[in-house]
């Protein structure tokens, strides 16, 4: 089996040149890896190593802005370890528009990643300002993996406006600051299931439970979004950063592959990994 881990973030220390900005604790609460040593290629490396998983893809953080050059970086130096689902300015298509046409021959390049999470980009995957972006994607076959809190309504009508688009909801599609109300909250990313399209990531599971290891209280909610989108459409990962306050990476990884029983072991394959590189055609 093939482990791919769906989302980390890596980033570079503090410098002059690349300043990090306070940070919106609302999104990062103090205690979590953000506040510690960065999180670069190196670090990442001896953390999948001794967890297990063979591959990841980066996804530039938000206090990045648009630069995606140290996952470039990683990407070019492990291209057997990384890939990237990288940043273009949403509201700037006279810029962004004409290098989707080269997106995917950068190196590492899969596909892009949009986050609609502060009040500027929110209005935007209703209010049309993205129409340049979905048919070009469409057209040149670059997937997008999405971080639309409380918005898949919208997402649908993205995904049935524009059928040949591969889209990837983050994090099960709910925000993480819920628990035992995970399971009521996922009618919405079920729904999206309808679209052949659209894809899931199972993405920072331990983050939605309040129990230990190996964290029962979410498996039936997981259940019923394989049972959705079927296991060749839901994409396991971490989101590491936030991780690691609830387990250990080889525990993100041995709660699925170990503990979820009502799984198969051609589900597992899919889910963990294969799943992910077929439909990011990442070879």
């Amino acid at each position: 089996m093939v482990i791919i881990d769906s989302q980390v973030h890596i980033w570079a220390p503090d410098n002059p040149m690349r300043p990090r900005p306070p940070l919106d604790f609302t999104l990062f609460p103090p205690g979590e890896i953000h506040d510690q040593e960065p999180l670069d290629r190196v670090r990442l490396l001896k953390q999948m190593d001794a967890a297990g998983v063979d591959k990841a893809i980066l996804v530039p953080p938000l206090w990045e802005g648009h630069r995606n050059d140290l996952a470039i970086e990683a990407a070019v130096l492990h291209p057997d370890r990384f890939a990237i689902m990288g940043k273009l300015p949403m509201h700037a298509p006279e810029y962004s528009l004409p290098r989707l046409a080269d997106w995917r021959r950068i190196p590492g390049m899969l596909g892009l990643r949009l986050a609609f999470t502060d009040e500027r980009d929110r209005p935007m995957l209703a209010d049309g300002s993205l129409d340049w972006l979905w048919p070009e994607a469409e057209r040149l076959g670059i997937p997008i993996m999405l971080l639309p809190p409380r918005q898949l309504h919208h997402v649908a009508v993205v995904a049935a406006r524009f059928p040949g688009l591969k889209l990837v909801i983050d994090h099960l599609g709910v925000t993480r600051l819920q628990d035992r109300d995970l399971d009521a909250t996922l009618g919405p990313s079920v729904a999206l299931a309808r679209y052949p399209n659209v894809a899931i990531k199972l993405s920072g599971l331990p983050c939605f439970s309040s129990e230990p290891y190996p964290f029962r209280n979410i498996h039936e909610a997981v259940r019923r979004v394989v049972e959705a989108y079927g296991p060749h459409r839901c994409f396991w990962g971490t989101d590491l950063t936030r991780l690691l306050l609830k387990c250990s990476y080889r525990e993100a990884v041995t709660m699925v592959t170990e503990e979820m029983d009502f799984l198969s072991e051609i589900d597992k394959e899919w889910i963990m990994g294969r799943g992910l590189a077929a439909w990011l055609d990442w070879s």
